[in-house]
């Protein structure tokens, strides 16, 4: 029952991003995703309760396995905190920049007043990366490394501090692509920041 339940979930996200690449997320309707599979509504919507929480299942399948790899691979033992880090910030930032990352940032911002669809991307993407975050850094900060503080807070500091410097420029077009290089240096001066901060002297 499992494996056919799980086989009727990704039929469903199959027939979705058809129907998203078609038409686009405004006018795509559950009607026709709900036609494209084949089942019912109440099928449908016993999956996905919205279109916004369908659309983003879509964008994010892969992204999510990526992402919570990247920040479950954050090492609270490590005895170099720094270079921790340094190679958490070079893995996550072009995750964050990928084109299918980028595009449901530029949607969410766009349907901003017509749907709750950026509520929906921030609690599934950057809520997650945020609490494992903080409790690295809540046991970085009971190991003495750190300055004794609000970890979630710390943790929002140092995700805004890796992509203060290319955040803007990605979702504006400004920069295409972001460079191997640039992700070196924007992510080493971020850590350097944060650590400033945060470190204990």
């Amino acid at each position: 029952m499992k494996t056919k339940t799980e086989a009727k979930r990704q039929a469903i996200l199959k027939a979705a991003a058809d129907v998203f690449r078609e038409v686009g997320f405004e006018r795509a309707s559950m009607s026709e995703i709900q036609a494209r599979f084949g089942g019912s509504k109440a099928t449908l919507y016993n999956y996905f309760p919205s279109k916004e929480k369908l659309f983003f299942e879509v964008m994010y399948q892969a992204k999510e396995l990526e992402l919570g790899a990247i920040t479950a691979a954050l090492n609270p033992d490590s005895g170099d905190l720094k270079q921790e880090l340094l190679h958490f910030g070079q893995r996550l930032v072009p995750a964050l920049y990928s084109p299918d990352a980028i595009a449901i940032r530029r949607l969410a911002i766009a349907e901003l007043g017509h749907s709750n669809i950026g509520k929906v991307v921030f609690e599934g993407s950057m809520v997650p990366i945020e609490k494992q975050v903080a409790e690295f850094l809540r046991k970085a900060m009971k190991r003495g490394v750190l300055r004794t503080t609000d970890p979630k807070t710390a943790a929002v500091h140092l995700l805004s501090l890796l992509e203060s410097e290319l955040l803007l420029r990605v979702l504006l077009g400004v920069m295409d692509s972001v460079k191997p290089e640039a992700v070196k240096g924007a992510v080493r001066r971020a850590v350097e920041v944060f650590l400033s901060g945060y470190q204990r002297s």
